[in-house]
Formats: C-alpha cells, structure tokens, sequence
C-alpha cells in the first residue's frame, strides 16, 4: 500500500474517532488529525510554514465576511418576506408548497450558509403549508431538508470559497476570477433546482397533493407592501459578478487596466458581504436589532456557529499545505489514474467516494482537504477542471447532508415535521440517488452549463 493512504487512513480514523465515537466538535478532530499527521511524517519544523499557509488566503477572510454576513440575515429576518412572496405566488397550484420550499430553502440556504439552520428556519414556513396541503410528514421533512442543502453549493455559501481555494491551488488565481466561477456555479445549481422540482412534482402526484388553501396563503400585495426592500439583497449580492463575469474583459479592463480589471474581479468577495450586511441594517423594521449593542451581543452569541466553520477550513488549509509538502496529493492522484479509470468511471468512483466520505466528514472539511486531488484526477480523464471544482460543493457539501448517519439536515427536517424516522430514511433515500444521478451528468459534461466555455 502507497504511504499516502497510511497518511490518509490516520487523518480519516482521527477524525472519525473523534467526531463520531467522542461526539466532539469537526475542528477538534480536524486540529487532532493534523497533529497526527506531524507526528507520523516529523514534519514539525514546517508548522510556522503549514499555519501561514493556512492564515494568509484571502479566501480565509472572504469567508469570514460571508458567515458574518449569515448570522445578521438570520438574526434581522430580513429576508423572510422573499419566502413568503413565493408562497403566495406558488400556492394557488397542486403541490405549491413543496415547490415554494425548494425555490425558497435553495435560496435561504445560500444566504445564510447553514444547511441545518436553513432548515429550522425557512422549515418552520414551508413544512407546516406543506403538511396542511396533504404531503406526508416524511416527504414535507425531505423537501425542506434536501432543498436547504442546494445553498451549500449556491453562491455565496461559504463552500464555494473553499472550492475556489481548491483550484487556485492546483492552477493559479489568474486562471479563474470569481464572477466566471460565480456564474458557472449558478448556472450547476440551477439543474439540481430543476431536479429537485421535478421530484416534487412526481411525488405530488403519487400522493394527490393539493394546494394551499386560501386562507393559508400569504397575500401577495400585503407582503410585498411590508417586505419589498428585501427584494433588493439578491440583486446586491449577485449583480456585482455578473457585471464582473459580462464586462471585465472589456469595459473593465479598457479603464482599468489589464491588473485593474483583475484586483477589481478579486476584491468582490471581500466587500459585497458588507454593503449586503449594511443594507440589510438599513432595511430591517426594529433597529433595536442592528444597534451597535445589539450586534456586538449577535456576533458574540454567533462565535459558536462562525468559529468552527471558519478552524475547520483553517486546519484543513493547513493540512492541505503539509500534503504538499509530502507529496500526498500527487501521489494519491498518481495511484488513483494508475487504475485507468474511463472517465465515467472515475466520475463514478468521485461520486461513490465523496458520498460514503460524507457519511463521516463534513463536507467543507472534504473540500478543504481533498478539492485538489478530486480535481486533478477527473481532470485526468478529460474533465473539465473548472466544472471539477464548481461541482466540489455538490458532491461534497450537499451529498453530507442529506445522506445518512451524518444528514444533519435530515434530522432537523424530521423534527420540524414530527415524521417517522423510517419512513424519513426511505423517502430520504429517492432524493439521494436522484441527486447520485445528475452528479454523474453534469460531471460528464451531457448538460450546458452556464458560462462554462
């Protein structure tokens, strides 16, 4: 057996050990691996080396801003009035809660950057409209929770961050601006939100599903009279790189420059998080909740939910940095092509692979740690290794949860919805093989992809 997998075989069983037997926070686990991994490999003197790896991507801060960014979306609730316009715009059809849920938790999911959270929070809507309309318990559990977890791989979740961060390392960051991968990454999610509505709409059938009563509705014109500003936070976030994306190889770069044009492309991560931040004070009903008191004792409240998002992607750069250093990646990635894969193959055993890893790992630890090697491989058999690393957050920040043990989603689903866990389980498991699926194609290349050249 290569050495790598022995490198790889202690950093999974740490972190296996750790997270699953001790019920200990991922971050722990991740820290606990890197220090086995040091004491393995003696690689002590390359810490300063591995920690400033680790510290010094401005990815690390873009994600803080995002998370940041999250916690004053949930805590304002100013975006609760997009979920209720799609309620009310959806619901006069058979099964329009479910659609409304997948449209509204996708969303949401991408704002607020907790797949479990989301679910919580847009579930408490959606899954009692969905249960009033006739959807059985463990359906409306799994429309909510499968839905919440497409933000994982919809900008500006904080996983794609990492993914980018994967690329960047293998080919450069001039090979990639963040408006090209923000529109290739919409333009993925947008098939899994097809996806997602097409299961609904063949289980609506299967169960006669009818729609929302009137009087459940929300009405349209109250709730945008009450709730219009908000409309406005999506176009903040997302104008910024499609203009980027449409013009920085023109109008951008005949004004600014050449470099101009590029800082201008790498600084939109940093300060949209920000002015979306601002605005949303700005807008939100009862100021007592954005005074300067009021979000010091939010943010503080938050360490525990930023805090370990933000370790996990730290430790994980960090043993990224040592992998390279010892050449695990490359080695692993020689390994895995010596099977000579085809390429459905390899984008077969990706897909199987990043699915059971996610049964343990989280899936931001997955990309951390492995994007890279995922990357290079499926782009050894032909790949594209744009869409390689666009699908990261797909294969592994989705697919961990909702799939069983680890579906953290699932459970917060199920708890909303009060259904049986079994039954949960067995309906849980047509979304997981539906999502398997379309993995596969969009990995092989069989669907257009948005601003995918």
């Amino acid at each position: 057996m290569p050495v790598t997998f022995i490198y790889l075989g202690v950093l999974l069983a740490v972190i296996c050990i750790w997270f699953l037997a001790f019920k200990r926070p991922i971050y722990e686990a991740v820290f606990l691996g890197f220090i086995a991994l040091l004491i393995i490999t003696g690689t002590w003197k390359n810490v300063p080396t591995y920690i400033n790896d680790g510290l010094s991507s401005s990815l690390i801060y873009s994600m803080v801003a995002f998370v940041a960014m999250s916690v004053v979306m949930t805590k304002t609730k100013v975006i609760d009035g997009s979920v209720a316009i799609i309620l009310s715009l959806l619901g006069k059809i058979p099964g329009g809660a479910g659609y409304a849920s997948v449209i509204a938790s996708s969303f949401m999911g991408a704002l607020s950057g907790s797949g479990p959270g989301n679910v919580m929070a847009t579930g408490a809507i959606t899954i009692p409209a969905m249960k009033r309309s006739g959807f059985p318990a463990e359906l409306a559990a799994n429309v909510e929770s499968n839905s919440s977890y497409l933000g994982n791989m919809i900008p500006p979740s904080s996983n794609i961050v990492a993914a980018l961060g994967a690329f960047v390392a293998l080919y450069g960051e001039e090979s990639l601006t963040q408006g090209q991968f923000w529109i290739i990454l919409w333009g993925i999610s947008l098939w899994f939100v097809l996806e997602k509505l097409l299961l609904v709409f063949i289980f609506c059938k299967v169960y006669k599903i009818k729609p929302i009563a009137k009087e459940d509705r929300p009405k349209l014109s109250l709730v945008i009279k009450e709730s219009w500003q908000g409309l406005f936070l999506p176009v903040i976030i997302l104008a910024p790189f499609v203009l980027d994306y449409l013009f920085k190889d023109g109008f951008f770069t005949l004004r600014l420059g050449a470099q101009g044009a590029n800082y201008l492309s790498k600084s939109l991560i940093l300060f949209i998080a920000g002015i979306a931040t601002l605005f949303a004070c700005l807008i939100v009903k009862d100021k007592k909740l954005v005074t300067p008191n009021a979000l010091a004792r939010t943010f503080a409240s938050s360490v525990k939910t930023i805090a370990p998002a933000i370790a996990v992607c730290i430790f994980g750069y960090m043993i990224g940095s040592m992998f390279s250093d010892l050449n695990i990646a490359s080695d692993m990635e020689n390994f895995i092509i010596s099977m000579d894969f085809s390429k459905i193959g390899m984008v077969l055993f990706t897909c199987i692979l990043t699915c059971f890893l996610g049964m343990v790992i989280p899936g931001s630890s997955l990309v951390v740690i492995f994007g890279p090697v995922f990357i290079s491989t499926l782009a050894s058999v032909g790949v594209n290794p744009v869409l390689a690393a666009a699908m990261l957050p797909c294969i592994c920040g989705v697919m961990c949860g909702i799939t069983p043990p680890l579906a953290l989603g699932l459970y917060a689903g199920m708890s909303l919805a009060e259904s049986d866990f079994g039954k949960t389980v067995k309906n849980d498991l047509w979304w997981v093989f539906a999502h398997f699926i379309l993995e596969v194609v969009v990995l092989m290349g069989w669907l257009p992809i948005l601003g995918l050249v």
